[in-house]
């Protein structure tokens, strides 16, 4: 198991779903965990739950001034900031004729300033402490053309983001890369009709964890990747190395084992 006994974390949409599932296991890994979001009942609940290791920080991160405000009072908590996750996100489900230009700008606002924002404000830090990680939280989509194009341009530039990142913090001993979930069961996906579909389609014939994202998560933020920059790390039981061929295998009876 990877350890982050020691280490400083800032988990963006750390209130519910793959932000408080890291949160979790950064605690149980031994981090002390910022959790930021704008869902305040929720974030004060989870850092409750997870006693001193955690507090939580109102967080806009579509804001420069909420991320100066949270960066300072991890300085003051913990006066250091070793890992970043930017996982805060927002998905549209409408297609370009039917995406309001507000809604275009705000959901970009979100999945991709949000990032470029949070490694803005947390990079000094990071460096006066010696390096760190960051890990954006990209997706699938950023692979493919998703019908939603807002979430799916948004993860596309992330991946881009990510690398540059990546090279302009190499000297300053940050690490910089993306972690891109598949099917993943959440709160807001676990009784949605596209679920089953799409897991038919999984050459694991499942859809993944919360946990198991961050499991992932967690290896690429600890010292156990120290060689690690500029990458992108699907977790999506199989379905980029080739879901759609293996389909038609399948159908066709070209495939005959473990089909």
């Amino acid at each position: 198991m990877a350890s982050l006994t020691g280490k400083v974390a800032l988990v963006t949409g750390g209130a519910r779903g793959m932000g408080a599932a890291e949160a979790r296991l950064f605690v149980a890994s031994g981090a002390a965990v910022m959790i930021g979001d704008v869902l305040h009942e929720e974030g004060r609940a989870l850092a409750a739950e997870l006693g001193d290791a955690a507090r939580y920080v109102a967080l806009d991160v579509s804001s420069p001034d909420a991320w100066a405000r949270a960066v300072a009072e991890v300085q003051a908590w913990q006066k250091r900031l070793d890992i970043l996750v930017n996982n805060a996100g927002l998905i549209n489900r409408t297609g370009i004729a039917d995406t309001p230009l507000d809604r275009w700008n705000a959901l970009l606002a979100v999945n991709l300033t949000g990032a470029f924002l949070g490694m803005q404000a947390a990079a000094p830090l990071m460096r006066e402490g010696g390096g760190g990680s960051i890990v954006n939280i990209a997706s699938l989509a950023g692979f493919t053309g998703h019908t939603d194009p807002a979430y799916t341009s948004s993860k596309w530039a992330l991946r881009g983001l990510t690398r540059t990142a990546a090279m302009e913090f190499v000297g300053d001993r940050i690490r910089v890369n993306t972690v891109c979930p598949g099917l993943i069961l959440t709160e807001l996906t676990a009784h949605s009709p596209h679920v089953q579909p799409l897991v038919d389609m999984v050459p694991m014939q499942r859809p993944g964890t919360m946990e198991e994202v961050a499991r992932l998560v967690r290896f690429l933020a600890s010292d156990d990747a120290s060689y690690i920059t500029g990458e992108d790390h699907l977790v999506d039981g199989g379905f980029t190395a080739g879901a759609a061929y293996r389909r038609v295998a399948q159908e066709t009876a070209a495939l005959t084992r473990n089909a």
